[in-house]
């Protein structure tokens, strides 16, 4: 769920196929919060969300992704919400956030949860400087840099291969 909150705004920039990626923002009134929300089975409760709701969701989300690129924890993108220890329903204890409303808590919880468990580390975002989706490191070594390597890794590659080529010439 991170890397898809993480990526309802969209960089990419790349043409593939001759086709060009056109960039976008999927998070642009509280309509498409609220079919974002429901489509994720995040509830939002009686109220739906309004204005200021997504401007929270715009403001974590850019704050996380900032987290992201400077490589550092994310303590400082939920430093605006407060989190605390509470008992949960199997006798341990688990974080609950207290920020705002039920689905921007969950996505809060989730976040510091992956903290906890040293998952965020593994979420990135895409090397390539045209692409920027965020994604989840599963190489063994924790060391991957693109979303996808038949895709952002083989371009990278490809550029270097004719740069030292013509380099070379």
């Amino acid at each position: 769920m991170i890397e898809d909150f993480l990526n309802t705004v969209d960089e990419r920039t790349f043409k593939r196929h001759g086709e060009s990626h056109v960039p976008g923002e999927r998070l642009t009134s509280p309509q498409a919060l609220a079919d974002w929300l429901t489509a994720r089975g995040l509830p939002f409760g009686d109220t739906p969300p309004r204005a200021p709701d997504v401007a929270a969701a715009v403001a974590l989300r850019t704050a996380l992704r900032k987290a992201l690129v400077a490589d550092t924890s994310a303590a400082a993108a939920l430093q605006d919400h407060p989190l605390r220890l509470a008992p949960d329903h199997s006798g341990g204890m688990r974080l609950v956030a207290t920020s705002g409303p039920a689905w921007l808590n969950t996505i809060v919880e989730t976040v510091a949860g992956s903290v906890a468990r040293g998952e965020w580390a593994r979420i990135k975002l895409c090397a390539a400087p045209d692409c920027r989706w965020a994604f989840y490191d599963v190489s063994r070594n924790g060391r991957g840099r693109w979303c996808a390597m038949e895709v952002c890794g083989n371009r990278h590659k490809t550029r270097t291969y004719r740069s030292r080529r013509n380099g070379d010439a």
